[in-house]
């Protein structure tokens, strides 16, 4: 696949690197000479220096055969991305997407507008990690949580503490422990985060202290599931938000609509204090405060808090800062981390969940580089797995025969499976049939071959 990247910034150069495995051809556009010599050394792709919105510049780096264009420019007007994107299509393009920072665009009308105009997507990822910060907060049991069709099946991440009934238990020994626990049927382990690797289960793998266990379930498994693991669900009403970036902001404005009994939205900077208090809801509550003091934040009565998020800009302050926050009792703490090198650190001291916008962005675009069978592409926290969701063509080669006798990826698991308005497990004597939406854990060696199941 041809694919032309414009920005060489963090979003940019991480979506080439990862490209750039999975045997695509990656050209990098970017004005910034020190930012394409950084990428040049540390990936294998063709690298253009000059403006990225100029026509002979994008004639150059081959627009009229690319497969896919995508704008990241990381510092500039976020206008020039869309005129670079639309540019390309125009040029040949096949496929369009550009990164903005208005979420104004996002709205119906004008996504159809641009629609019209030949943008294929456009994402703001600061809305995206918004979004999912507030949906995890609803499932506090977990570190991390997705749904799918509307929750019919979920995917959830619970980390295995000293006191956990599954320690040092295998996966055959887990299933004969709940078979006959109510809604046993209804969830699966399809896959394992230990140590900064991602382990696809077998039979005999067993699980050990601080393991990350992904669960899919169906909605009503869930409540059983959770009584086994001994994990209790928390009922979030206080929220205090330290920092108050553009991700601070967004995230309070959406927990705003939820009408908790009390957000608190802790800021260094005077100026932007006052600013924030001026255009957030009435029902958050601004301090002007350094969230590095323990002191202020036991001041703030931190202790009363159900959850405290952080999202200062800066990760090493992120992340002690939710160290603290543990410490001090605080039952679910959630960090931003843009330093992928941070990632395990962060989990490893005790930080429940860590988003990052490179990689939730990166799970989003990579849709696009897979078959149109491909409804969902998304990333959770602590793993370098995808979990995707398919609908199974007619005739393909996932539908031919039941699970147990398909010769499916080895690094690839099939969670659970929709069809029509009820959905299920998937087991051994499970057979997939067309139009079936199936969900899939797999390892990023493994997506391709996946791919090639479906179509």
């Amino acid at each position: 696949m041809k694919i032309i990247i414009e920005g060489a910034g963090q979003t940019g150069s991480h979506l080439a690197k990862m490209l750039s495995v999975e045997s695509n051809e990656i050209t990098v556009i970017d004005a910034d000479a020190g930012r394409i010599r950084s990428l040049s050394s540390q990936a294998d792709v063709v690298t253009i220096q000059g403006p990225p919105s100029t026509i002979s510049l994008l004639k150059e780096a081959g627009c009229a055969g690319a497969d896919l264009f995508i704008a990241v420019n990381p510092n500039m007007d976020q206008s020039v991305n869309i005129v670079s994107a639309l540019l390309a299509k125009k040029l040949g393009s096949k496929r369009v997407i550009a990164r903005i920072d208005d979420e104004a665009y996002l709205s119906p009308e004008n996504k159809l507008l641009f629609k019209d105009m030949g943008m294929d997507m456009m994402f703001f990822p600061e809305k995206s990690a918004s979004d999912e910060i507030a949906d995890m907060l609803r499932s506090s049991a977990s570190t991390d949580t997705l749904d799918f069709a509307r929750g019919k099946l979920q995917l959830s991440v619970f980390k295995l503490d000293d006191d956990s009934p599954l320690l040092d238990m295998n996966v055959t020994e887990f299933a004969h422990a709940v078979k006959n626990i109510e809604s046993a049927s209804d969830f699966r382990i399809v896959a394992i985060s230990r140590g900064g690797k991602t382990i696809i289960p077998k039979f005999d793998t067993t699980f050990k202290f601080h393991d990350y266990l992904y669960i899919i379930s169906r909605r009503d498994g869930m409540p059983a599931l959770m009584k086994f693991l001994g994990k209790d669900k928390i009922d979030i009403r206080r929220v205090m938000i330290l920092g108050g970036s553009e991700i601070g902001h967004m995230v309070a404005e959406r927990l705003a609509e939820q009408k908790l009994d009390d957000i608190k939205l802790i800021e260094v900077d005077r100026n932007h204090a006052r600013h924030l208090s001026e255009v957030l809801p009435d029902n958050v509550t601004v301090v002007c405060g350094d969230a590095r003091n323990s002191d202020f934040l036991q001041d703030e009565d931190i202790r009363s808090y159900q959850a405290v998020l952080a999202f200062t800009g800066n990760d090493e302050i992120n992340i002690l800062s939710c160290v603290v926050a543990k410490k001090m009792g605080v039952s679910r703490v959630i960090a931003q981390v843009e330093n992928l090198e941070y990632l395990r650190l962060a989990e490893e001291m005790g930080v429940d969940t860590v988003i990052n916008k490179k990689l939730i962005t990166a799970s989003r675009i990579f849709k696009f580089t897979l078959s149109d069978k491909v409804r969902s592409v998304r990333y959770v926290s602590g793993t370098d797995a995808e979990v995707l969701e398919y609908t199974a063509a007619p005739g393909s080669r996932i539908t031919r025969s039941i699970l147990k006798d398909i010769e499916f990826p080895a690094n690839a698991i099939i969670g659970g499976v929709i069809r029509g308005g009820d959905s299920f497990i998937a087991v051994g004597h499970s057979r997939i049939e067309p139009y079936d939406r199936v969900a899939v854990f797999a390892l990023p060696d493994a997506v391709k071959d996946v791919d090639k199941m479906f179509k």
